[in-house]
């Protein structure tokens, strides 16, 4: 296992490795002749090598908040710890702005070396050959992917190889404000079934005469992974978005019911609402819980001037929850020179002792499991168990639906959809349907595109 800074051997190793497969010996410089003898048949001081220049690895990445504070340091401490790349860090805007600007850079011909890629997207940039298979420079880094948590690691492979390494990966939490618990005379723990939570609710609303002050709960907007969120409710309820091979289940009874559930939360149990930032929501007070990533965690730890509790998903007829956040990926448009170099960066990041500091400032999951189990994460838990709580979940989650995450741009379909009964209070059979056959007109050209591909 790789946990330390590559040795300029394993450096130069990582560039044979490179997908082009180019020796290292056709990129050098003619060898100089030997030095001649000096006077008296002594041998003349041999030149000094000339010192290998590093090579600058450009990064796109989507952090802002404490989050982004976090990954520039990461980064600066990259930088500071070897000689052989410089990282050039460039924020492009959150991850759909991070996509749209890599899809915009690679027709161009000005892509980036690496670059952050939420779940749902580093899978548009596989179909459309623009990610470079990452085993043979993986195996020159000496990097183990059986230290990588399975559910994690997995989910960037495709015919056996990776192209995908887990990096700011996620799953949703049920977190809920302890001050306004207490307040209502409830336990000091999550509710275990949303049927507990619909007997909770009522008592955690807080009103302003006729008006709604603070809600039980809310639901983000469309345009802030709703469709993340509730796929995990979908699941809860017996339902789906899709099967693995785009079957599309949006229309299914027990879908229907998951929509239903999630309509009435606002417009007839009436104790929920939709809002724009759920965080922001939550830490001042607005709302006494909702369901949010681990990647907010450490947000809410740092601004919230309450204390908080974290707990796992409530239950409906099973429990159902996924996984979610962001892997890196190297592009295939990268010069081969500089391939090691971006690998190195992408073992750096995601190595034991960093993951530890990755998931201690931003609340993202461990990727690795020796970071899992070192004595600084365990300290780490008894310190603020709220954290924990994502590590025990994170067991009993499943891999996404391929609507969401392998139909271009499904999860902003499905948002959409999910806003219309939310915020217009639509018919849930009416805004499901249209979701569902938009779903099956934009899967279509992936299924082609997959069977080219992979057979």
């Amino acid at each position: 296992m790789m946990d330390k800074q590559f040795s300029r051997r394993k450096f130069l190793m990582g560039l044979g490795a490179s997908a082009s497969m180019m020796a290292l010996a056709a990129c050098a410089a003619p060898a100089a002749p030997a030095a001649a003898p000096a006077a008296g048949g002594e041998s003349a001081p041999a030149a000094a090598a000339p010192a290998m220049e590093p090579v600058t690895v450009t990064l796109w990445s989507s952090f802002t908040g404490k989050n982004g504070e976090a990954e520039t340091d990461l980064v600066k401490r990259f930088n500071e710890s070897q000689e052989n790349v410089v990282l050039d860090y460039q924020f492009q805007g959150n991850y759909e702005e991070t996509a749209q600007k890599l899809t915009a850079a690679l027709q161009a011909r000005t892509s980036p070396d690496v670059s952050l890629m939420s779940d749902v997207w580093w899978f548009k940039f596989y179909l459309n050959n623009a990610l470079l298979p990452l085993d043979d420079l993986m195996a020159a880094a000496e990097i183990d992917t059986a230290d990588y948590q399975d559910s994690l690691i997995n989910e960037g492979v495709r015919q056996g190889k990776h192209f995908w390494v887990p990096f700011a990966r996620s799953t949703p939490l049920f977190y809920y404000n302890k001050e306004k618990w207490a307040t209502a005379g409830l336990p000091d723990r999550g509710p275990e079934t949303w049927d507990e939570f619909m007997e909770w609710a009522p008592k955690l609303v807080e009103m302003d005469g006729s008006e709604m002050k603070v809600p039980a709960f809310v639901h983000p907007d469309g345009a802030s992974y709703i469709a993340w969120l509730f796929q995990g409710v979908a699941w809860q309820f017996g339902g789906s978005y899709s099967d693995p091979d785009f079957t599309m289940h949006m229309t299914d009874e027990k879908t229907l019911a998951a929509g239903q559930f999630y309509k009435d939360t606002v417009h007839d149990f009436g104790w929920a609402r939709p809002t724009k930032d759920m965080p922001t929501d939550f830490i001042n007070g607005l709302t006494a819980a909702a369901m949010m990533s681990t990647g907010s965690m450490g947000g809410i730890k740092a601004n919230a001037t309450f204390e908080f509790g974290t707990a796992f998903l409530p239950k409906k007829d099973e429990f159902g929850c996924c996984t979610g956040g962001a892997g890196l990926g190297i592009l295939s448009t990268t010069p081969a020179e500089k391939q090691a170099g971006a690998m190195e960066y992408i073992a750096f990041a995601s190595n034991t002792e960093n993951t530890v500091f990755w998931a201690q400032n931003t609340g993202y999951m461990p990727v690795r499991k020796s970071a899992l189990e070192s004595a600084a994460m365990q300290t780490y838990f008894d310190e603020f168990p709220q954290f924990k709580t994502a590590v025990e979940q994170l067991a009993l989650t499943r891999s996404q639906d391929s609507a969401r995450v392998f139909v271009p741009n499904g999860d902003q379909i499905i948002g959409k959809g999910l806003e219309r009964i939310t915020v217009q209070a639509e018919e849930v059979a009416v805004a499901f349907g249209d979701v569902q056959k938009i779903l099956e007109e934009e899967a279509a050209p992936v299924v082609a595109a997959l069977k080219a591909i992979e057979g």
